[in-house]
C-alpha cells in the first residue's frame, strides 16, 4: 500500500514542479517579466477573480496550492486509468503525448472556462507551447512513472487494510 501511495505522491510532486517551472519559463520568455509570482496569482484568479492580482503573497500561495491540487488530480486519475487501458502499456511515449493533450483539453475546455481567470486571447503559438509543456512536463513523465510502477507487478490501486 505504501509503495502505491508513495509513487503517486512523488509523481504528483514531480509533474507539478516540472509544469510550474515550465510555466515560469514560458512567462519570462513571453513577457520578459521576472516576477513569476504573477503566474501563481493568475492561477489563484481562477477562484478569486481579479482580486487575486491586487493581493500579495496570500494569492501566490493560493495559486501554488491550486496548481499542485490540479496536478495531483491529474496524477491520481492517470494512475487509476493506466492499468484499465491496455494500449497505455504498449507505448509509454504515445500514452504520455495523448495524456498531455487530454490535460490540455480538460484545462482549456472545462476548467478555465468555468473559472474566474481573465480571458486570454487565442494564439496558435501559445496553444502549441502550452500543449507541449503539458505533454513534456506531465504526460510523458506520468506515463513513464506509471509504466515503471505497474511493470513491477504492483496493484492497480492501493487498498486500505485493517489490522483486525
Amino acid at each position: 500500500m505504501k509503495n502505491g501511495i508513495t509513487i503517486r505522491v512523488k509523481a504528483g510532486v514531480v509533474v507539478g514542479t516540472l509544469d510550474i517551472l515550465a510555466a515560469f519559463l514560458h512567462y519570462f520568455i513571453s513577457t520578459g517579466e521576472t516576477r513569476v509570482s504573477n503566474v501563481l496569482k493568475f492561477i489563484a484568479s481562477g477562484i478569486f477573480g481579479n482580486q487575486a492580482f491586487a493581493q500579495g503573497n496570500t494569492m501566490v500561495v493560493a495559486g501554488l496550492f491550486f496548481h499542485y491540487l490540479i496536478a495531483f488530480a491529474f496524477t491520481l486519475f492517470f494512475f487509476w486509468v493506466y492499468p484499465k487501458i491496455n494500449l497505455f502499456s504498449k507505448s509509454t511515449i504515445l500514452t504520455g503525448i495523448l495524456y498531455g493533450i487530454f490535460i490540455w483539453l480538460v484545462m482549456n475546455l472545462v476548467v478555465v472556462p468555468l473559472s474566474n481567470t481573465p480571458s486570454q486571447p487565442f494564439t496558435l503559438l501559445n496553444t502549441l507551447i502550452n500543449a507541449l509543456i503539458l505533454i513534456a512536463c506531465m504526460g510523458i513523465p506520468l506515463s513513464l512513472m506509471a509504466h515503471s510502477f505497474y511493470k513491477k507487478g504492483n496493484q492497480s490501486t492501493p487498498k486500505l487494510t485493517s489490522n483486525k
